[in-house]
């Protein structure tokens, strides 16, 4: 597998916060993160050997790299009387049940916002010359939703392997696939935008 200078650094990062986040769960224990860490390793490696295949820009190299350091960081970094995943940043919308805008919402946003992205690369060596936009953009949107579904499946697997999680409850469960929903429709925006003024995208 050959990578080009740039990719190199992206592993590089990636791999280091991997190790240094694994070791950190080990020490204190944290087994339903442990299993996370064995997911990112899954996907890494599935990426950096398809690499030359998948062809992804740095964009999204990036995004991915930065998306697995937002998540594993909010896990077992202890803000206030919590960790970093329950950080209420700001008070935007709050009842008793819910609050937003916490630390895991944005993570939400921004990571299947990622993954509408990836999509969109992965299918365009697929298109014709001149697709129909007004369904392939919402085809992304549900994409990177059903993504967003099955990572909520992989965290109540979590819930049903270990006693102690920090998932949330039914409110959080729905509000992750709220924002998983919006990142996505930004990022349709956003390709929207670049293929607007970049004929090669």
């Amino acid at each position: 597998m050959k990578l080009r200078r740039g990719e190199w650094f992206v592993v590089i990062f990636t791999l280091l916060y991997i190790v240094a986040f694994g070791i950190y769960y080990v020490v204190s224990r944290n087994y339903e993160f442990m299993w996370y860490v064995a997911i990112m390793i899954f996907f890494f490696a599935l990426i950096a050997l398809t690499l030359r295949k998948s062809n992804f820009d740095y964009v999204i190299l990036w995004g991915l790299s930065i998306w697995g350091l937002l998540h594993m960081a909010g896990g077992n970094i202890p803000v206030g009387d919590g960790v970093l995943y329950s950080w209420r940043i700001i008070p935007l919308y709050a009842t008793e049940n819910f609050f937003v805008l916490k630390y895991d919402q944005l993570v939400h946003f921004f990571g299947f916002g990622v993954t509408a992205l990836v999509a969109y690369h992965l299918l365009k060596p697929y298109l014709n010359k001149n697709p129909n936009y007004k369904v392939l953009y919402p085809g992304l949107v549900l994409i990177a939703m059903g993504l967003g579904a099955l990572n909520e499946i992989l965290e109540f697997i979590g819930v049903l392997l270990f006693p102690k999680t920090n998932v949330g409850d039914y409110f959080n469960n729905v509000w992750d696939l709220t924002f998983n929903t919006i990142g996505a429709i930004v990022a349709v925006i956003i390709i929207h935008i670049r293929r607007k003024y970049s004929n090669a995208y």
